[in-house]
């Protein structure tokens, strides 16, 4: 199917389709490690400033650059600025999202590999040494290159269904789910013996722990957990139908994803005080922490069965809008089938993963600037990448777009929006831009 055709069914499917590309590892497996590892309570206010004050501004950016042209994100930047180097921040988005997929679809797949196991009953036991299962899991090359195979598999198969009935349909279902379900469990990791322990921790801002290099990630963790940066975002609203308040829908997609992220905090940091484990553990600390407070609770088992399964339906639900933005540029001229196109792309994503996927076994002896395989791949992507990308948007929009376009999409179906745009145009124009190079410099230790 031509991405022409495609269209959401309706404005929820809309919002909820953007929060389910917002909402997944990046607030629910991402959030909690590298807040454990940069200090906790300040590393949270500083991502809520950015996520407020730049991811925010930047989403609405996306919003109305994808709307205002109805083309995915490569021909989106072509229409705006034709015969210009403008093209290459879509270009930069399609890649950026082929990068990210090599390391996400990994994580997918441990998720995948947890669901499975434990709905066969055999992660809770009573002598189990969940840090011992993950180190288990990642190792093995065989069961981490299968949880990939399937994880591709499933992207692939949704993806090429199309936006309506795929994406949008998924997450009518995936979304809410999860909300409950994670509801449950921060009700009950807040009742374990020394949860205030971790509520201090993840709620209690101590400047005295924050780094360049954990502002650096705050700044990335916005954006990733926003998806923003990419243009994802573009594509998505490339789809959406000219009576839908974008102002509304962007402060409905952010308010759900610091919701997710307090939830994972609160889910998570009481939890791992409580068990005496290290906030500080890395990728590995939510499957440590997860099987530990559902082993606690009666029927932990099933209850961590199911929400394995709504966690890698978050997960799904984040890398559907990665594969879409890729299907969408490949099959814009309306030469190419979607379907086809799909398993293509997914082809080349599996291959792209492989190493990502053994960094923790046969590859563990590559180390590239300090880091595996992995952990490089996430670096480049959510602290170099994402922010680059973000400040190419925010400079396109403001300085090259034009303005009356831009205007008219911020305000279509909102009345109340007449009084936003100064303050936004005021973020994008200075605020936005002079954050992200100052986050940069920081980082590089030239400006402190």
């Amino acid at each position: 199917m031509n991405q022409e055709n495609e269209q959401w069914s309706s404005k929820l499917g809309f919002i909820l389709s953007s929060a389910g590309a917002a909402i997944g590892l990046g607030a629910i497996w991402k959030f909690p490690y590298v807040t454990g590892m940069s200090g906790g309570g300040a590393f949270f206010l500083i991502f809520v400033l950015f996520t407020v004050l730049i991811g925010l501004p930047m989403l609405l950016s996306e919003f109305i650059i994808g709307r205002g042209t109805g083309k995915e994100a490569i021909s989106a930047y072509k229409k705006l600025a034709p015969a210009s180097v403008w093209g290459w921040v879509g270009k930069l988005g399609v890649v950026g999202c082929f990068l990210l997929l090599s390391f996400y679809s990994v994580v997918g797949g441990w998720v995948l590999i947890y669901s499975g196991l434990s709905i066969g009953g055999k992660v809770i036991s009573a002598d189990a040494s969940y840090s011992a299962l993950f180190g288990s899991i990642i190792s093995s090359p065989s069961t981490t290159i299968l949880g990939l195979l399937i994880f591709t598999v499933i992207n692939v198969w949704v993806v090429a269904s199309g936006v309506q009935n795929g994406i949008e349909k998924a997450n009518k279902y995936m979304m809410p789910l999860l909300f409950i379900f994670f509801i449950l469990l921060v009700i009950r990791s807040l009742t374990l013996d020394g949860a205030m322990e971790g509520v201090k921790f993840f709620l209690t801002p101590d400047f005295s722990k924050i780094t360049r290099e954990a502002i650096l990630y705050a700044l990335g963790q916005s954006f990733f957990s926003l998806a923003v940066g990419f243009s994802c975002m573009v594509t998505y609203s490339s789809y959406l139908k000219k009576d839908v308040s974008l102002t509304s829908s962007a402060f409905s997609v952010v308010g759900m994803n610091l919701f997710v992220s307090l939830l994972a905090g609160l889910a998570i940091f009481p939890a791992v005080f409580a068990f005496g484990h290290e906030p500080a553990a890395g990728p590995e600390l939510l499957f440590m922490v997860l099987p530990a407070v559902f082993s606690q609770l009666p029927f932990g088992q099933l209850f961590l069965a199911l929400f394995l399964l709504l966690f890698l339906f978050a997960t799904l639900t984040s890398s559907f809008s990665l594969y879409e933005i890729i299907v969408a540029a490949w099959t814009a001229n309306g030469k190419r089938s979607r379907k086809a196109s799909a398993w293509i792309i997914g082809g080349f994503v599996f291959l792209a993963a492989i190493p990502a996927a053994l960094s923790e076994s046969l590859l563990s002896s590559v180390i590239l600037f300090k880091r595996t395989i992995f952990d490089m791949t996430d670096f480049l992507v959510s602290n170099i990448l994402l922010p680059s990308g973000c400040l190419l948007i925010a400079l396109f929009i403001v300085h090259r777009m034009d303005q009356v376009l831009v205007r008219d999409e911020f305000l279509i179906a909102s009345g109340k929006a007449q009084s936003l745009y100064p303050t936004w145009y005021l973020l994008m124009k200075w605020i936005v831009p002079l954050t992200i190079i100052l986050v940069f410099l920081n980082a590089l230790g030239i400006v402190k």
